[in-house]
């Protein structure tokens, strides 16, 4: 009689040879259809509402209206994350730099947080102050990271 403790089923070697295609990006729809664009990671979507709402905080600045950027600035510090799935491939694909990406987001959390609160007292020094280190955080998270995930994930240069 052989024990079946060490045999995998077959629906089990599917299940995982499927959580792994799934895990690696494998897309069966776009496979079948053709499809050789690389689809927009959601990362995208995120950087380019963080980038209106910077603009937007920017006019706010500039007009004075500090309720307006303490209105703003929460958008920038609480901002959306990818989903798991994605979040994983990226981290994955970072290496060791992964630790450097999330301290430039925690950096853009921290100031946009500060910004918040200094806007919310009217102190318009500090505010710029504070949107000045969200700014440094975006600027060095762009020049470290942002040329080599377009070209990993888009395959552009």
């Amino acid at each position: 009689m052989t024990s079946r403790k060490h045999r995998l089923s077959s629906g089990t070697v599917v299940t995982i040879f499927a959580t792994c295609l799934f895990l690696w990006g494998f897309q069966p729809q776009a496979w079948a259809d053709g499809a050789t664009a690389a689809k927009p990671l959601e990362l995208r979507n995120i950087m380019q509402d963080l980038g209106r709402n910077m603009q937007a905080i920017t006019g706010a600045i500039s007009q004075e209206n500090w309720a307006l950027v303490a209105q703003l600035a929460p958008k920038v510090a609480a901002h959306p994350e990818p989903p798991v799935t994605e979040k994983m491939r990226i981290l994955a694909y970072l290496g060791t730099d992964a630790a450097k990406f999330r301290g430039f987001d925690e950096k853009t959390h921290e100031a946009a947080h500060a910004m918040e609160q200094v806007a919310e007292r009217g102190d318009g020094r500090a505010v710029i102050q504070s949107f000045a280190r969200v700014q440094e955080s975006c600027l060095g998270c762009h020049q470290g990271f942002r040329k080599s995930l377009v070209e990993h994930f888009y395959g552009t240069r």
